[in-house]
């Protein structure tokens, strides 16, 4: 980790009324990297020097995660789009490059649906739009089996004591138990994501993700409402073999999309994909990102 991060810069950005802890390396168009769960910005360290030499990249820990702030509320996804949109404005920039990765690909995704201005090309990794994925748990059982987890995290209280009894087995068992890559997660590595969530607040910061999505609220607000289509370019990296998600929520997304659209997978990986197939996954960005 020493040698990774001698060039990154470690300081805070005010947006939407609370902190969020960023780690920044390089110069020239904003690339901004959204973690997903149960990471932190750390997840990215192998993009960020990559990206870094062509790029001004930003790595926020998310709302609630880490070393940003955790306040009781503003888990749904127009709150943590603002966010980010508000964190592109507090760097000096009016656009940015964003890419995301699980929860940060769904914050991503509904970005540049509902603030299309704010993006320059968009990058999903392991995540699929809200709409589609809430609709998938309600129609496909090999989905909603996929995540359990999910269901289980309504319950107010009780996920957050469970996990915290044996949070270091939960997180070896969902990141290094889910990788297909198993060397992609050490011991080491997994301690950090477990520091991490050892944090007064976090676990349950975390878990609120899960319950805004599922909230009544946000089911009626968007019943009978088509998606607006993504404007901005779009490239989606998948593993092919992932765990959590099927494939069957990549079917047809270039029809959500009226931009330039390219999906690819990645043999042999898992969801957790930019740890597992680093190399891949940065050419991938480098190329897109740079056009």
């Amino acid at each position: 980790m020493t040698a990774l991060s001698s060039e990154w810069q470690h300081h805070f950005v005010e947006t939407n009324r609370i902190r969020l802890h960023c780690v920044t390396q390089g110069e020239g168009d904003l690339v901004i990297l959204l973690h997903g769960f149960p990471e932190f910005w750390y997840s990215w360290r192998f993009q960020i020097p990559a990206l870094a030499r062509h790029f001004k990249v930003v790595v926020p820990d998310l709302r609630g995660y880490n070393e940003s702030d955790k306040p009781a509320s503003g888990y749904d996804l127009d709150t943590l789009s603002a966010d980010i949109q508000g964190l592109i404005e507090g760097l000096g920039y009016a656009r940015a490059h964003i890419v995301g990765h699980d929860w940060g690909g769904t914050i991503a995704w509904h970005l540049a649906q509902k603030f299309p201005q704010y993006l320059n090309r968009l990058a999903i990794l392991s995540a699929a739009p809200p709409q589609r994925f809430l609709q998938e748990m309600v129609s496909n059982l090999d989905q909603l089996r996929r995540s359990w987890y999910v269901l289980a995290f309504q319950v107010p209280g009780v996920p957050e004591w469970l996990i915290q009894q044996n949070l270091k087995e939960f997180l070896r068992s969902l990141l290094q138990g889910q990788a297909i890559r198993k060397g992609a997660f050490s011991d080491e590595e997994t301690r950090l994501y477990q520091s991490a969530l050892e944090k007064p607040g976090a676990l349950s910061a975390a878990l609120s993700y899960y319950r805004q999505m599922l909230s009544p609220w946000n089911w009626l607000k968007d019943v009978g409402r088509t998606p607006a289509l993504v404007t901005a370019p779009t490239l989606v990296l998948w593993g092919e073999e992932d765990s959590l998600l099927s494939q069957n929520l990549i079917k047809e997304l270039d029809q959500l999309v009226q931009a330039p659209f390219r999906l690819t997978l990645v043999p042999h990986c898992g969801h957790w994909i930019q740890q597992e197939a680093p190399q891949t996954v940065n050419r991938e960005l480098l190329t897109f990102l740079r056009q």
